[in-house]
């Protein structure tokens, strides 16, 4: 649903490529922070408050930095609402800080940071969230600044005081909202055109034109040159039947492994994985959805495309868990470092990362570990 999606989960390489701008904007706000508490009171107030104000604003910033790396994705809420916490109590205390007559507003920094902090989440949030911690901030921005301005009063009335205050608030929440609900739209629609084919029409292709290769090369290298032989010769020998039994086996041995072969093993083989082993006598991962597949088979693309990687060091473990839930282990040597490997599959792993939650991942020089589970359907 385009209400409960966040734009992370329906694109998560393209989060992971924003996240950079996230930490811009965190890192500016709180320097931003720093520099008005420290040069540009107009009112002495509080210093231990101040201080406490840049401090809540660097918590808020080191919540949303640490909550969107990829590998902890996705952004949970807990790390959202803690974040708008953070900057709601980081504005009393910055208003607090310089209690008294303050007439600049430019040195009032929290009423843009409560800004941007919506902004910084909308990537990995969807729009219902976005919507309900802009309004919270721009209330809690609306509320102390309304109060300071009827204590303090001055040539501005307290309710403009107030809108103004909460102004930048409401207007970035309404184009981080827009922002958020559109791209969701436009992922499902891309998603239903997708599915008009889908991904298990294009395996169920795929193992056709795999099976239709493998016999089509038994005819070619075996079928054809013996009755080429045949038709030479004026009698049949006890040595040409015993070749022909020769070759219906093989042609049997290679139906009943097309019927008994799973979609992963097809897009393993199918990426030159024919030495690679996979473990899942019970055909498990036939439980994974049409996303979930995709995500995998792209992954495996990736790995056994490589050229670091052995295909003969690749292997696949599928097994029940006593909970009913599946574990895959993908198993890979790779010959480069740690880094390595890191900087050629950090891009899958985050997509494995929303798609699977509870994606571990070990990397270690020459050997990359994968473990995640999902629910039988």
């Amino acid at each position: 649903m385009r209400g409960s999606r966040t734009a992370q989960q329906y694109d998560p390489l393209g989060a992971m490529g924003s996240r950079p701008l996230v930490v811009v904007l965190g890192a500016a706000g709180v320097l931003w922070a720093i520099l008005v508490s420290l040069f540009d009171r107009d009112v002495i107030g509080s210093p231990t408050l101040s201080a406490v104000a840049v401090l809540l604003v660097a918590a808020s910033t080191a919540v949303v930095i640490v909550a969107s790396s990829p590998f902890r994705a996705p952004f949970p809420r807990w790390a959202f609402i803690a974040h708008v916490a953070l900057l709601g109590t980081a504005v009393v205390a910055s208003v607090a800080a310089q209690w008294g007559p303050d007439r600049n507003a430019l040195n009032d920094f929290m009423s843009l940071l409560t800004a941007t902090g919506i902004v910084m989440a909308a990537p990995y949030r969807p729009w219902l969230d976005l919507v309900v911690g802009g309004v919270v901030l721009a209330a809690v921005d609306a509320v102390t600044w309304g109060v300071a301005a009827t204590v303090f009063p001055h040539a501005v009335p307290a309710a403009v005081s107030a809108f103004l205050a909460a102004a930048p608030t409401l207007v970035l929440t309404a184009a981080a909202v827009v922002f958020a609900w559109t791209f969701a739209g436009l992922a499902e629609r891309v998603q239903i055109r997708a599915g008009s084919y889908s991904v298990e029409r294009a395996e169920r292709d795929g193992i056709a034109e795999s099976v239709e290769q493998d016999r089509s090369s038994i005819l070619a290298e075996d079928v054809a040159p013996f009755f080429a032989e045949l038709r030479t010769r004026e009698t049949i020998t006890d040595a040409d039947r015993a070749r022909a039994r020769t070759i219906a086996d093989g042609i049997r041995r290679v139906m009943v492994a097309d019927a008994d072969r799973t979609w992963l093993q097809q897009a393993v083989r199918a990426e030159g994985g024919a030495a690679a082993t996979i473990d899942d006598a019970d055909g498990l991962i036939a439980a994974l959805d049409a996303d979930q597949r995709t995500v995998v088979r792209t992954f495996l693309r990736a790995v056994l495309r490589a050229s670091t990687v052995d295909p003969a060091g690749f292997h696949v473990t599928v097994a029940r868990r006593p909970d009913d839930r599946v574990d895959v282990g993908v198993e890979a040597v790779v010959a480069d470092s740690d880094v390595g490997i890191h900087r050629a599959f950090d891009p899958y792993f985050a997509v494995l990362r929303v798609t699977f939650p509870d994606l571990d991942v070990a990397v270690r020089p020459s050997a990359l570990a994968l473990r995640f589970s999902y629910d039988q359907h």
